[in-house]
């Protein structure tokens, strides 16, 4: 653990940096569940679940690695 992320919101642009902290979510179809600060930064609080681009960063770097699209879970956790 310990991935720095960049997660960003196709829908308005909006984008933040997380840290992957522990190996959940275990629902069928969710890649990623966020902070209650960092869904409220990407605008999809209340979404609840939504589409999300995410990007790994390279160790030390502010580069992205990789890049996928995940169903996230953005509610308060």
């Amino acid at each position: 653990m310990g991935s720095v992320v960049e997660v960003s919101n196709p829908e308005n642009g909006r984008s933040v940096r997380v840290r992957i902290n522990d190996r959940g979510p275990f629902v069928p179809g969710r890649s990623l569940d966020l902070s209650h600060g960092a869904a409220t930064k990407l605008g999809i609080l209340k979404k609840g679940v939504t589409r999300v681009k995410i990007e790994k960063l390279a160790p030390g770097s502010t580069e992205s690695a990789k890049s996928e699209a995940a169903n996230t879970n953005a509610e308060d956790n």
